[in-house]
């Protein structure tokens, strides 16, 4: 493995009786960067995470952490990496004090080294003022920090962190990001899955899209972006039963299928010629489709996601 990458996979996968959960997945991670995973529901991203961190045992392929195999070396790889996971996995019987306390002394600190590295993490996730409350206390967003902290007890080189905002309000998630921003300044390495495409596009060098178990794009956002063109036509319909025709009158001018949008009333379409907005627009009053409004704009993140995943029609949320 290459000095450069925290990850490295090859054909990586994971079944579940008669269902693939991951399918021969190849990544590499740069060290000292931030990597993101975005999928579906199901899609697999969690199930790579507790592979990469020994929590499941690959079915097939392989991969490492900073070079050593997390099946057969997987003690070397648990004392490189730190996880927080969907859920805060803290104590709710004691104090945010106690827990990362006790974290410090079950990762081999003394305890005058765990009670001050305790004392700097509550400082840096502003959660002094709450350190001797019971958990059970804590509201949502002060659970997903303190089960951060003790995350970074022993600022470990690679840390995994699965959805760490989801339910966070916007200044707390702020907050989070650059404590995110922070670590990699520190040299750590952060594997994010997130249900913010807008997280993704603010934290991550690289972004993979991963579909039904298999990565069905990878790069930077910027790249991801401009994989779907120069510019997207949205279309906001009046009524959202003209959808088929419009969808029809779209793909006709452009040959491509259009994406559905945030209502059923909304679809977007890339465009690779800028002209061919008038044509779409055109064709829609000639076949009687009445608009409530249209814009183009430069595509996001989100339109790659529902480019990448059109089939996905349930509409499922990112997890």
């Amino acid at each position: 493995m290459s000095v450069e990458n925290a990850i490295e996979t090859q054909a990586l996968g994971k079944t579940f009786g008669s269902l693939t959960a991951v399918d021969a997945v190849d990544l590499r991670v740069a060290a000292g960067s931030v990597f993101a995973l975005l999928g579906p529901n199901g899609a697999g991203k969690t199930t790579v995470v507790r592979m990469l961190a020994t929590l499941l045992r690959p079915d097939s392929g392989n991969a490492q952490v900073f070079g050593h195999d997390v099946v057969r070396q997987a003690t070397a790889v648990r004392s490189m990496i730190g996880l927080t996971g969907q859920y805060a996995a803290v104590d709710e019987n004691l104090t945010a004090l106690e827990n990362l306390r006790l974290f410090g002394q079950l990762l081999g600190l003394t305890r005058r080294a765990a009670s001050r590295r305790a004392d700097e993490l509550l400082e840096e996730f502003e959660l002094t003022a709450a350190a001797k409350r019971r958990v059970a206390t804590f509201s949502g967003g002060m659970r997903r920090r303190l089960d951060l902290a003790a995350t970074l007890i022993t600022l470990p080189p690679l840390i995994f962190l699965d959805e760490p905002t989801t339910g966070l309000d916007p200044h707390t998630r702020e907050r989070m990001w650059t404590v995110v921003r922070g670590l990699v300044d520190r040299g750590a390495t952060i594997m994010l899955t997130t249900q913010y495409l807008e997280e993704a596009d603010a934290l991550a060098d690289r972004i993979a899209v991963i579909d039904h178990g298999t990565v069905v794009a990878e790069g930077t956002a910027s790249e991801l972006k401009s994989s779907l063109g120069e510019e997207m036509l949205r279309i906001d319909l009046v009524e959202a039963a003209q959808r088929p025709l419009a969808d029809a009158a779209v793909e006709r001018i452009t040959g491509v299928t259009p994406l559905h949008g945030d209502t059923p009333a909304t679809l977007t379409v890339p465009l690779r010629d800028i002209d061919s907005a008038a044509d779409v627009l055109t064709a829609c009053r000639t076949s009687g489709i009445r608009l409530r409004g249209f814009a183009v704009d430069r595509p996001d993140l989100n339109s790659v996601f529902l480019a990448l995943t059109q089939h996905s029609t349930d509409r499922r949320a990112l997890s």
